[in-house]
């Protein structure tokens, strides 16, 4: 096992290039004005919504009637991590993308304009948190995402995890059963190529759990500990190594 904090002690090639050459990588790519419009855009949405909750819960909401604003600004994926899921997409070109938990579509806009070219399926559990999420997708001209709505178990219980992915991000809901449940799935569906994003691996007991089933799976070869998210590979080629970086 190989811990990091940087990549000077990374000896895996394939790690090595993708931390130097996507993680840290300190272009302003003209996508981030798109992504901060996008982000904006809900921060200046006073709307109010019934958010329907298959999942863990609201560490800061009590009520289920939420004002959009404040789900950006609170629940979304923050801005420095929606650059680094936009520059994931953006390096490792995946076609086929599958997002678990839409929220407001802060991280499926990352997705899509990672690569125009891809197909994004975005799922989502709460039919007026999606329709928000849906409206600004194209009113930000974001054509390539299908929007999925119903609880996640049915969605991928009925031909989804038939389907061959090249990158999945988890951001849905955040149990140890339920992810694991995910996990299994899925895993069908993952290919030698595959890249899997687990966020909020370490927002409770439960997930660090459900984190090291995935880890240990003898499938997983290769993950990367980002403090937030969890990345996981499923490269036959390479023997199996954890890395912790901080990105």
């Amino acid at each position: 096992m190989l811990a990091s904090n940087n990549q000077h002690g990374i000896h895996s090639p394939f790690v090595f290039d993708l931390v130097t050459k996507c993680f840290y990588d300190r272009r302003k790519y003209p996508e981030y004005k798109l992504l901060k419009k996008y982000r904006q855009q809900l921060l200046d949405n006073t709307d109010f919504i019934e958010v329907t909750d298959f999942g863990s819960g609201s560490k800061v909401f009590k009520s289920n009637r939420r004002q959009v604003s404040r789900i950006a600004k609170t629940a979304g994926i923050t801005e420095k991590r929606a650059e680094l899921l936009f520059r994931i997409v953006r390096y490792f070109e995946p076609t086929k993308i599958l997002e678990v938990g839409t929220s407001l579509g802060l991280g499926t806009s990352a997705l899509s304009l990672g690569n125009a070219s891809a197909q994004v399926t975005t799922l989502e559990g709460c039919p007026e948190t999606a329709a928000v999420a849906k409206f600004q997708a194209e009113k930000s001209a974001l054509e390539n995402i299908k929007f999925e709505i119903g609880e996640f178990n049915q969605l991928l219980s009925f031909g989804l995890q038939h389907s061959t992915f090249d990158l999945i991000y988890f951001d849905g809901n955040h149990q140890k059963a339920a992810t694991l449940d995910y996990f299994e799935k899925l895993l069908p569906s993952a290919t030698n190529n595959s890249v899997w994003i687990f966020d909020d691996i370490h927002w409770s007991t439960e997930m660090e759990e459900a984190w090291k089933t995935i880890k240990n799976h003898p499938k997983v070869t290769v993950t990367i500990d980002t403090f937030q998210w969890g990345l996981v590979f499923f490269r036959k080629e390479q023997e199996k190594e954890h890395f912790t970086i901080r990105s």
